[in-house]
């Protein structure tokens, strides 16, 4: 096992990350950035060590750093977290040409699930259902009206290299088709550096389902069930729980997607953790979208209802342990329902928020957990993601899950800075919500239902705030790409709607 382990991160994951090692008794390494000095990670970490100005690129995405800082500090390994360089195929092989063990997955297999259509291109091989589409980036308006047509509109445009909204748009129309490829290769070149593009069929009112897996280095490879994330604003997940409600509603479905899951894993030789994502129509077909070959946000769900410790077995993993789990082991009791605390203003198009937290009490008791990064005194920043904590709860049954988390919730105060708390205590509540008719269009529907006008174009909005606040514009796509609904929730609480 390893003696000291670099965290490449900062805030809930970085220490998250730090009390599973020191739970297996490892030393931490902490690094951060010049207005992370003060931040809990560094705080409760063995040692820190500086690593540059508060720009992202120049501090928690700069190879030639996060290696120094291992190097001077002797750590063995590097865990990445998720997000920064948690998927950085160049990363993984700099790790290995450092002599640094890289907690995740093969470089090769990295490359090879990085691309979003060269990982369509794979899953077909390995005999998975995948979205109607096109394999390869589309390099000409010619080409890409030819495929919409075949397809029959709508379809979606969606950025080759990367995820989470950015360089994605809903065609409807031929007419719509050369403005929308062209703002979604301009958002995806600026987001991800490269302005790739490919088609999909619009799959209406669809699930998110994700596949956890896990596997080691020596070829066993199992899956831990599924997560539901349908509920999302501007494709960033919002609320996300295990079991999903749709497999609830069909249990057979698990062993189908579960295995569809592995046969994908497998084609890549997959090791340690890695989630698998589909869309699922309401009867039940799905269809793979993309795999995260890194630990996810919402892994505390899934290690809520299966009791395994998901950080714990990636560090056993990168050290050379075989899975002592079979798949025929897991199993999946109660139910697990998780929130993400944001920093952000859900009256204000859910903008980021920044300010000193001048209270701060987290909700306790059974089946109660809080992934946190924060404290009282300390200042959010503006330069990272917004994500304060992410509150979990487990319940014998969703029912009664929901009833928890809504009284945790209630229970839950951070004082000092806006944040989206009564907007998540509005959302559970909602009646659909409930009864578990969910799906990614859920928060826009209720936007709709309760007659909210619609948003300024995030673009236009993104560049005001970076002329006028001098952000990041990794900030800047961030924040406004968690955006769905400004005052969804006054509107709404106003109308009644949710009681």
């Amino acid at each position: 096992m390893f003696g000291k382990v670099l965290i490449a991160n900062r805030g809930e994951i970085a220490v998250r990350v730090t009390r599973a090692l020191r739970e297996m008794g490892i030393r931490s390494v902490a690094v951060y950035s010049e207005i992370d000095r003060t931040a809990l990670h560094v705080q409760m970490a063995d040692e820190a060590l500086l690593i540059g100005p508060p720009l992202a690129t120049e501090s928690y995405l700069s190879i030639e750093r996060i290696l120094s800082a291992a190097k001077e500090s002797g750590a063995d390994a590097i865990h990445p977290g998720y997000g920064f360089l948690s998927e950085n195929a160049a990363f993984a092989h700099a790790c290995v040409e450092q002599g640094v063990k890289f907690i995740g997955p093969a470089p090769s297999a990295i490359e090879a699930m990085g691309s979003k259509t060269a990982a369509r291109r794979v899953a077909i091989a390995a005999g998975a259902p995948v979205v109607p589409g096109t394999e390869r980036g589309l390099d000409t308006l010619q080409k890409a009206r030819e495929v919409a047509l075949h397809l029959g509109f709508p379809v979606l445009l969606k950025a080759a290299a990367g995820g989470g909204g950015k360089g994605m748009r809903r065609v409807d129309t031929e007419s719509d088709l050369a403005s929308a490829m062209r703002n979604a290769a301009s958002e995806a070149e600026r987001a991800f550096g490269s302005g790739e593009v490919y088609l999909e069929k619009l799959i209406e009112r669809p699930r998110h389902i994700e596949v956890q897996v896990l596997g080691d280095e020596h070829g066993n490879l199992i899956h831990l069930g599924e997560r539901e994330c349908s509920i999302q604003r501007r494709h960033q997940k919002v609320v996300e729980e295990c079991p999903a409600p749709l497999v609830l509603a069909q249990p057979e479905l698990r062993e189908r997607i579960g295995e569809a899951a592995l046969k994908i894993a497998r084609a890549v030789n997959y090791s340690n953790a890695g989630t698998l994502e589909f869309l699922a129509d309401q009867r039940g077909n799905f269809y793979f979208l993309e795999m995260n070959t890194r630990l996810q946000v919402e892994h505390p769900v899934t290690e809520l209802v299966t009791g395994i410790d998901l950080v714990q077995w990636q560090l056993r993993i990168a050290a050379g342990e075989q899975l002592a789990i079979k798949q025929e082991d897991i199993r999946w009791n109660g139910s697990a329902i998780e929130c993400r605390v944001y920093a952000e203003d859900p009256d204000n198009n859910f903008f980021p928020s920044s300010g000193k937290i001048v209270h701060y009490s987290e909700p306790s008791g059974p089946g109660v957990r809080v992934d946190g990064g924060v404290y009282v005194g300390w200042t959010v920043p503006l330069e990272y993601d917004p994500l304060l904590a992410k509150l979990s709860v487990w319940c014998t049954d969703r029912t009664s899950a929901i009833a928890r988390l809504r009284r945790a919730l209630g229970e839950y105060r951070v004082l000092g800075v806006t944040n989206n708390l009564q907007f998540l205590e509005a959302l559970v509540c909602e009646e659909n919500f409930r009864v578990g008719d969910l799906h990614t269009g859920f928060l826009e529907e209720l936007r709709a239902k309760a007659g909210v006008s619609p948003e300024a174009d995030p673009d236009a909005v993104a560049a005001s705030i970076l002329a006028s606040a001098q952000i990041t514009g990794e900030t800047v796509a961030d924040g406004t790409n968690n955006a769905v609904a400004g005052s969804v929730w006054r509107t709404l609480a106003r109308k009644e709607l949710l009681r």
